[in-house]
């Protein structure tokens, strides 16, 4: 494989705020990577696909998914064998991938399927999937949110923590992920129940910046917010309640918050009659005091990524398209809200120097469009887009 030059396309790159129009991108095949980027007259002697006047994006980087749980299952699918859960993993990957999907920072997975999977993709064993960040299993308190077999590590005081999070990095993680407050899908707990505590989660921060790795922190509600970022967590992840007090301490500490709007929002849309009624009541309660509370902490310059925690109940892994959407509603121009993704995403997983935007050098992961995604938010939703990875089509 050599050279070749994508031409006639309209180019998003995903850090300005324009469409550079007549543009061309030149891919060395060979490594995936963008060569040279230009517009007007096109390098000579490179073959050339012509893209007829699309327009070209980076792909998109979901800093939260989970791809063992099965989000048709109202028990998440926790219960299938490894076998099945490993099928149904990379089914998963490739629904992401075809909904234009290209990086994956995976934010607890059963029986650790996401670091085996990555070390298969890292010999070219599996090229067929978005590039994979694994965290492995879950960092919780006995009987807190996410407590399952296969699942977590149970953690119930700072040396437990410290030791779990050795473990956990030494077979691979390269993101810890721990729990800080009750979630939707548990019936026992609560939002604004405080889980693991702030000296625990504070150990296992230390034991991970130790190794250059960052930590995420499930924390839906307070206490555990507040606890959260006292640990020095390097995201918060979902945030609905974050006060304005927060939203500056996360600020003042670059912390990154990913809202997982779209998890949120499915659960009345499609839940009526399907789901039990106290599954269903804690979505719909927290919907309003969601758009009001991450409004305010955008306008105070918390840095948003972009995750959509798919793969919990009706949360499919199609939807990342539809989360861009959401994040307009809390004021982000569709620049803004992709730039969550090409900029604060790739930052936030230390990858900026190979993916994110487009730009020489970085990997060719873009997706092919029919219509203007500045001008249009909706038009990232596109079932049919153009996938490239590495500079190869996908779909």
């Amino acid at each position: 494989m050599g050279l070749i030059t994508f031409k006639n396309l309209m180019l998003f790159d995903g850090k300005s705020q324009e469409n550079l129009a007549h543009a061309w991108i030149t891919v060395d095949q060979a490594s995936g990577r963008i060569q040279q980027i230009g517009n007007g007259d096109l390098p000579s002697d490179i073959p050339t696909i012509d893209l007829n006047g699309q327009y070209v994006m980076p792909g998109f980087i979901n800093v939260h998914t989970h791809i063992s749980l099965d989000p048709q299952a109202f028990d998440g699918g926790f219960g299938k064998s490894q076998v099945e859960t490993t099928v149904l993993a990379y089914q998963h990957l490739r629904e992401l991938l075809k909904s234009g999907v290209t990086f994956i920072r995976e934010c607890g997975c059963l029986f650790d399927l996401d670091i085996e999977l990555s070390k298969m993709q890292q010999k070219g064993l599996l090229t067929d999937v978005p590039t994979i960040m694994p965290s492995g299993r879950l960092f919780v308190m006995t009987g807190g949110h996410g407590d399952a077999p296969g699942a977590a590590y149970q953690v119930d005081s700072p040396d437990e923590m410290r030791k779990a999070v050795r473990q956990g990095l030494k077979n691979g993680a390269q993101n810890i992920k721990m729990v800080a407050t009750g979630g939707v899908m548990t019936p026992s707990d609560f939002m604004d129940d405080p889980q693991l505590s702030t000296e625990e989660m504070t150990a296992g921060v230390i034991e991970a910046h130790h190794k250059h790795k960052r930590v995420s922190v499930h924390a839906e509600g307070n206490p555990g917010i507040q606890n959260a970022l006292d640990a020095h967590a390097d995201s918060i992840e979902h945030g609905f309640y974050v006060t304005a007090k927060e939203a500056q301490q996360m600020v003042e500490q670059d912390t990154y918050l990913t809202p997982t709007l779209i998890a949120e929002w499915v659960i009345p849309k499609y839940g009526k009659n399907k789901i039990p009624s106290w599954e269903l009541n804690k979505a719909a309660d927290a919907l309003d005091d969601t758009y009001k509370n991450l409004t305010r902490a955008y306008q105070l310059g918390v840095k948003f990524t972009c995750g959509t925690d798919a793969g919990t109940v009706f949360n499919g892994f199609d939807q990342t398209p539809a989360e861009f959407e959401l994040l307009t509603k809390l004021g982000m121009t569709p620049a803004q809200a992709y730039q969550c993704s090409s900029i604060n995403s790739a930052e936030l997983c230390q990858i900026q120097a190979d993916y994110g935007t487009l730009e020489t050098g970085k990997f060719a992961d873009f997706i092919v469009l029919k219509n203007n995604p500045l001008e249009d938010v909706k038009a990232v939703q596109q079932t049919d887009k153009q996938v490239y990875l590495h500079g190869l089509r996908q779909f």
